[in-house]
């Protein structure tokens, strides 16, 4: 009986150090947000900076009218109404130089509004 209760409390000993030893997972980081101010007719900031395989929380905030953002190359689309926020995930798969463009007509000068995205390895 002394023998049993010996082994019962010996295996107790050895689980709890297992369990206490066992490292804890890493905390799971949440992506980056870029904010992005879109008014006429220009996007704030004009170049942003990103990393290939990077995930992102693009957020696109309108201040004057509709207003969209568009990276035909990386099929990317976002648009955001009127005094209103809009976000999209973003992982950016391919390194370069990518320029995107108003996808909502804003006015005469929307053929201008245009932000450069660098992704980097």
């Amino acid at each position: 009986m002394k023998l049993k209760f010996v082994l019962v409390a010996l295996f107790t000993v050895m689980l709890i150090a297992a369990v206490v030893t066992v490292a804890p997972a890493p905390a799971q980081t949440a992506p980056r947000r870029i904010e992005i101010t879109a008014s006429r007719f220009q996007f704030t900031p004009a170049e942003i900076t990103l990393k290939k395989g990077e995930p992102v929380v693009i957020v696109l905030k309108s201040t004057d009218v509709t207003h969209g953002l568009r990276f035909k190359d990386l099929d990317f689309n976002l648009k955001a109404n009127k005094g209103q926020t809009s976000e999209l995930p973003f992982t950016p798969t391919k390194t370069g130089d990518f320029v995107g463009q108003c996808s909502v007509f804003c006015g005469t000068g929307h053929g201008k509004m245009k932000l450069t995205l660098h992704v980097v390895e």
